[in-house]
């Protein structure tokens, strides 16, 4: 079931923690070696929740989007203002719940919830090595149109490319 979050109160931010264990583990480790694995999750999700909090949801527009089954959150994205359209990021799915059609199921709900809003125009950046997120857009209607990634921030990565869905 899709959930749409356009305010940190609404989400259950130690559910949403789950979904994104793994990313927050690797950041954890990459930016605090000398700490304790513990501590060092505990340093990524802190970073999380003030990214969320301080720049994501103070964006006009911005929306967390959210799978559940079962009660839990299993697939997690954010949607923000990009270009002439919004960008896709931070696609996510609990380790424990992959290739189960998770992600899938949130974008096409997210897409199907922006064409009944007549917005439907959706960048997403994804790395290039990255093949199960390629193939998972792509089924989705996403279309490479670019070789590298123009981010929000203004950094371009040629790690990444430009995807785009127009519904």
């Amino acid at each position: 079931m899709l959930h749409l979050f356009c305010a940190l109160s609404q989400l259950r931010f130690g559910s949403l923690m789950v979904v994104y264990e793994q990313t927050n583990q690797r950041q954890g480790r990459a930016l605090w070696p000398d700490e304790p694995e513990a501590r060092q999750l505990q340093l990524a999700e802190a970073d999380f929740y003030r990214y969320v909090s301080q720049c994501f949801f103070k964006t006009p527009g911005a929306v967390y989007a959210v799978w559940e089954a079962d009660g839990q959150y299993v697939s997690a994205l954010r949607l923000e203002p990009y270009r002439d359209g919004l960008l896709l990021e931070a696609l996510e799915t609990a380790p424990t719940q992959r290739r189960k059609g998770y992600a899938a199921a949130l974008i096409q709900a997210v897409q199907a919830e922006l064409t009944r809003q007549a917005r439907a125009k959706v960048y997403s950046h994804v790395e290039k090595r990255n093949i199960p997120s390629l193939k998972t857009h792509e089924s989705c209607g996403f279309r490479i149109i670019a070789d590298y990634a123009a981010c929000v921030d203004g950094t371009v990565s040629r790690r990444m490319y430009t995807m785009c869905w127009e519904g």
